[in-house]
């Protein structure tokens, strides 16, 4: 470890958590240098829905390095990247009847949530933005602006600015009465821009009355609905959109992290044709806008969704692990445990951050790697890959039990 700490930078984070180094890793799992095998309750913050190295994207990466495909494109069009599009739009866009425009961002989501602000920007003519608190929408200065947590804003340096926030969850009635009253000194805004589950906040759950609400608001204050989707979606939920089948129709949908695929990074936004028009060419650029690695892994990733199985599991996998973490919870009344989440994206808050911390090092050194989010680090998130087998999965909530059986232990 000392290359690390000699020359990488302090800014570094997961790695203390996780302190080993990694050689290889296989769907749900990963194996250090000491030949330690760890089941992966991280899935690389949902990018690895499909699990490490997936033997049918790692097929086509091989085969499509043979060929001598045309790895980096900039926004040139390549067959590759024409596969992944006619794809999405078969498997994802035509059966739910959404016709949208992809604009192929900077490979990170961050990136996807600063040119969707740019746009609903230049299409209102309006500044300022709506967020909600507990939200994480990346760490640039136009998405750090609509994020909540302090940590990551006061790394800034500059003020963050143009972005108002109201609790997530929020009283529509009271939130249509400030915009309402000519004399609130609320400004007409932009955009409403928010998650429909907030993952790194705490695995908080949107209804779909309040966002049909927020979408009314827009509708009635001419503002567009963004809705990031980067972590919960592409089928983490049991459905693709973690807001499919809520009546929503939004005016952009953010999407990174698992559309890659294999871990490739990219990075799409969905956008109504009537807005996208606004755009003029070259106006949001960037050097890795969608690499033909990730168009090959991608359109691998989008043959899960192809017919009803694959997500049929992921529902059924889902329920086990809500049914586990009910009676962990059940079983472990004094800590106060309450379980949110839905399909393969669980939260598990302790209500506490040195009991989720303590539970995080007990599980890593039991072969488990989970991490913590929300206020304080009190939530533990379990995102494994979406392809986990059934024996991986029993045996990662059995981590989970023992350490936090330890923990509680300790505590008393």
């Amino acid at each position: 470890m000392d290359i690390f700490e000699q020359w990488e930078s302090n800014v570094r984070g997961y790695c203390r958590t996780f302190p080993t180094i990694f050689k290889s890793a296989s769907n749900a799992r990963q194996v250090d240098e000491e030949g330690r095998s760890y089941i992966d309750f991280f899935g690389g913050a949902g990018v690895l829905n499909f699990g490490h190295n997936n033997p049918h994207m790692k097929r086509a990466l091989i085969d499509f390095i043979e060929a001598d495909g045309p790895a980096h494109s900039l926004d040139m069009s390549t067959s590759v990247k024409r596969d992944f599009m006619k794809a999405f739009a078969d498997t994802v866009l035509k059966p739910r009847n959404m016709k949208y425009k992809m604009q192929f961002t900077g490979p990170t989501g961050t990136n996807a949530v600063e040119a969707a602000l740019k746009l609903a920007r230049r299409v209102t003519g309006r500044t300022n933005v709506i967020a909600f608190s507990h939200g994480f929408h990346g760490m640039t200065l136009g998405s750090l602006a609509c994020t909540a947590n302090d940590y990551f804003r006061n790394a800034a340096g500059v003020p963050l600015e143009h972005v108002t926030r109201f609790p997530f969850g929020c009283d529509i009635d009271d939130l249509e009465a400030r915009y309402a009253d000519s004399s609130s000194g609320y400004a007409h805004p932009a955009a409403v821009l928010v998650e429909p589950i907030q993952a790194e906040g705490g695995v908080n759950l949107a209804s779909a009355e309040w966002l049909k609400g927020l979408q009314e608001f827009c509708r009635k204050h001419g503002a567009l609905l963004i809705l990031d989707d980067i972590q919960a979606g592409c089928g983490r939920t049991g459905s693709y959109f973690s807001f499919d089948d809520m009546g929503l129709d939004p005016d952009i949908v953010c999407l990174a992290k698992g559309i890659g695929g294999f871990g490739t990074p990219l990075a799409m936004n969905l956008i109504k044709p009537e807005h996208d028009e606004h755009w003029q060419p070259g106006e949001h650029t960037g050097t890795f806008r969608g690499q033909g690695f990730s168009f090959v892994a991608g359109r691998e990733a989008l043959k899960y969704f192809e017919n009803d199985d694959f997500l049929k599991d992921v529902k059924r996998k889902g329920k086990e692990m809500e049914a586990r973490l009910n009676a962990l919870a059940k079983s472990h009344k004094a800590l106060g445990m309450e379980v949110r989440g839905r399909g393969m994206l669980y939260g598990l808050d302790v209500k506490n951050g040195d009991v989720a911390k303590a539970a995080v090092a007990h599980a890593f050194k039991n072969g488990l790697l989970i991490g913590a989010c929300g206020t304080g680090g009190r939530v533990l998130k379990l995102i494994p890959p979406l392809t986990t087998p059934d024996e991986d999965l029993d045996e990662g909530l059995g981590i989970l039990e023992a350490a936090l059986t330890a923990v509680g232990r300790e505590a008393a």
